[in-house]
Formats: structure tokens, C-alpha cells, sequence
């Protein structure tokens, strides 16, 4: 082993020793990314909420949802009875959910059959807007921290803070005669609407405009987690169908690597594969070889010259000299290729042409006849060029 190799392999164990040594003794940066997923425990997954569901509802069973409202309940719908085999509330926290028209007239249909709907989110879709009777807005105005509240006093005493996270949405509008408002937030001296429950038929929604207070962050804080309690309070002990669709591509994030370096040893894997490329890169760069010229064959230019004399004579509207070179040249091929004498153009030379060809006897008297008029006529046209020379071409081809 040369000198040389045994300075690089040295080197590149050095290396692979700092990078390892720089990972393990790096903290791992907190992740503030607002994914609502309920196997995650950063600040803002969903982890503690949903592990404390069975502390909340000891009665009930948690049923996880991976597809959209519609395509779940729709499966669980008689129509021949025209009611749902399943019965339980179905919880959505996230806080641009994708649930479309569709899937929210579902939910509409799942609680007139006495089911509770319970969603958190700072977005809802049209659908339930127009159906419950409530709208949202934006008020870029609303910063700082915010007290959060209950409106029955049973709850006075579990009202919480909240710094981090907030969204400056709130109810504007709502359904007085129907709908009950349920909780506050504060921002200074101004309150508005976050929580509020709207029948539909035999069941309930159930609304919250903030949904970060269900996250890690904010139910591990000091006593927050008595807020998270009492919102689920309103709901009944049954089955619990939590929604937990898009959740593995916000984990993940959006690169296409984004599984490899999710897991440690391909990620290590990944990293050695690219340093070893690399160094392979750097080590190959010299030639090993002088660069081989490569020769161009010479042209045959006897195409193009035959192309541009042809462009010479048919601009020129030559036509006369032109037919007079396509007979001379048809018939030279006629006489090497098939040994006929061509002085005279007759029936007999059309027989013996047909026979020693094998084409039909009909076409080949028919473009014989027209280089013997050719031949005898005065300033030839361009479509007597153009007929002349689509009749040899077919000769040729056919």
C-alpha cells in the first residue's frame, strides 16, 4: 500500500470520525412546525391530547380515521334503513384541515343521526358555513397573549393563558337563536368568540378557533391541560373517531428524501454514499488517458451537388432541358440495368421492358408514350416536369 493511499484512507476515517462525533454531541433542534399529528411529540403534535382521549372517555374506544369523512361514515350508512351502524363523535384537530364540501355535508348527515361533531380549526369549509350559520374573520390586530375562558361557571376556574401559537381568527358572526357560545378568548380589553356548539338535528357541533391549545406545548404548561378537559367535556362518552389523515407528510416534511433522513441509519447511509462519491470525484479527475481526436468521416457531396444543380435548373424554369436529362438519364438506367436497346421506343420495346422488369405492361407503356411526346414537344411546362417525373419515380419504386 502506497504512501499516498494510506495519507488518504487516514483522512477520510478522520472525517467519518468528526462527522460522527459532531452528531452525537449536538442537541437535536426543537421542531416549532404546527403539524398536529398525534404520534408526534414537538411542541406542536398532538401526542398528550390524544393518549389522554382514554383518560377522558373511559368508556369509549378511539378509532382512527386515514381517509376523508365521507369515504369512512358513507361505508357505515344503511340506506335501505336510512341510519348510520356506528354512532360516536368525530374529532378534527388541525389547523388547515383538508375536508371538503363533500366530506362536511357527511359530517352534517352523521350528527342528524345524534352524533357529535368536533372540530378545531381556524378554517371551515363552505358547506358548514352556510348549513350551521356562522362565520370567521381575520383580525390582524389581535397580537400578544390571550385569556381563555368558559362561559358556564361550572369551568370558571379552568380559564388558562396562552402566548405562543395564537391565531387572530375568531367567530364574527353566528345563529343566536340556535347557537350556544361556549368560550372566550381575550385579547387587552377586547373578547371575543373561539367556542361555541350548534345543533343539527339529533346531535351537535362542537367548533373551537384554536386549535393550538390541544397541542403538547400548550396542555404540558403549567395546568393547561384542565382547558383541554373541560372542552371535551361537552362531548358524550362513546366511540371516538379521530382524524388522523395527511398527518405522515407533515412529519415527514415534503423532500423525497424525506424518509431516508428520517431514520438514522439510512440517513448515515445516504451521508457515507455521497462523501465516498465525492472523494471518488476528487481522486479520478486526472485523465488517465491522452483524449482520442475523433476523425469525421469525409462528406459525399455528390447529393448535395445533385440538389443544388437540380434547385439550379427548376428556378430557372429550364424545363424543356430538365425533361430532356430525365429521359436521357431514365433511359441509360433502362439500357445498364436491363440490356434493352432504347433507339426505338415502340410496342415491342414496351413488351420486352415489362418482361425483364416485371411491372405491369400498361403503366410502363403509359410513361413511354409520354417521353415520346416529351421528346417531340416544344417549351414544356412545368406540370408536364412534374408528371414525368412522378411517372419514373413510381418506375422505380413499384
Amino acid at each position: 500500500m502506497s504512501k499516498t493511499l494510506k495519507i488518504y484512507i487516514g483522512l477520510l476515517i478522520l472525517l467519518f470520525v468528526g462527522i460522527i462525533a459532531i452528531e452525537f454531541s449536538t442537541p437535536p433542534p426543537i421542531n416549532w412546525q404546527k403539524t398536529y399529528n398525534e404520534t408526534q411529540k414537538i411542541p406542536y403534535g398532538t401526542f398528550v391530547f390524544y393518549e389522554e382521549l382514554n383518560n377522558i372517555f373511559p368508556e369509549s374506544k378511539t378509532q382512527d380515521i386515514k381517509v376523508t369523512p365521507y369515504e369512512y361514515f358513507d361505508e357505515y350508512y344503511n340506506w335501505e334503513d336510512s341510519v348510520y351502524l356506528i354512532t360516536g363523535t368525530y374529532i378534527l384537530i388541525d389547523e388547515y384541515p383538508d375536508l371538503d364540501n363533500t366530506s362536511a355535508q357527511e359530517l352534517l348527515d352523521f350528527a342528524s343521526h345524534g352524533n357529535d361533531v368536533f372540530i378545531a380549526s381556524n378554517y371551515f369549509p363552505d358547506r358548514l358555513l352556510d348549513s350551521l350559520g356562522f362565520y370567521t374573520q381575520n383580525d390582524f390586530s389581535l397580537s400578544g397573549k390571550a385569556e381563555f375562558s368558559f362561559t358556564n361557571p361550572t369551568f370558571e376556574r379552568d380559564s388558562i393563558s396562552v402566548e405562543k401559537g395564537l391565531s387572530n381568527i375568531y367567530f364574527s358572526e353566528i345563529d343566536t337563536l340556535a347557537t350556544t357560545v361556549l368560550g372566550h378568548q381575550k385579547f387587552g380589553d377586547e373578547t371575543y368568540t373561539n367556542f361555541i356548539q350548534i345543533p343539527w338535528g339529533n346531535g351537535n357541533f362542537y367548533l373551537h378557533i384554536q386549535p393550538i391549545v390541544f397541542t403538547n406545548y400548550h396542555i404540558l404548561k403549567k395546568e393547561n391541560s384542565k382547558y383541554a378537559a373541560s372542552a371535551m367535556s361537552y362531548l358524550r362518552d362513546d366511540t371516538i373517531y379521530f382524524d388522523s389523515r395527511n398527518k405522515s407528510t407533515k412529519e415527514l416534511g415534503d423532500s423525497p428524501l424525506r424518509f431516508v433522513l428520517s431514520q438514522p441509519p439510512l440517513r448515515w447511509a445516504w451521508y457515507l454514499a455521497l462523501i465516498t462519491t465525492v472523494l471518488f470525484m476528487i481522486f479520478n479527475a486526472k485523465r488517465r488517458q491522452r483524449i482520442v481526436l475523433i476523425k469525421e468521416p469525409l462528406k459525399n457531396t455528390t447529393v448535395d451537388f445533385t440538389k443544388t444543380i437540380g434547385n439550379l435548373y427548376y428556378e430557372t424554369k429550364d424545363h424543356d432541358n430538365l425533361i430532356e436529362k430525365k429521359i436521357t438519364y431514365f433511359l441509360e438506367y433502362i439500357r445498364r440495368i436491363y440490356y434493352l436497346d432504347t433507339q426505338i421506343l415502340d410496342d415491342k420495346f414496351v413488351k420486352n421492358l415489362a418482361l425483364k422488369s416485371g411491372k405491369d405492361a400498361d403503366d410502363i407503356k403509359k410513361l413511354i408514350n409520354q417521353i415520346v411526346y416529351l421528346k417531340a414537344k416544344n417549351n414544356c411546362t412545368e406540370a408536364d416536369l412534374l408528371r414525368l417525373n412522378n411517372a419514373i419515380e413510381d418506375f422505380y419504386t413499384t
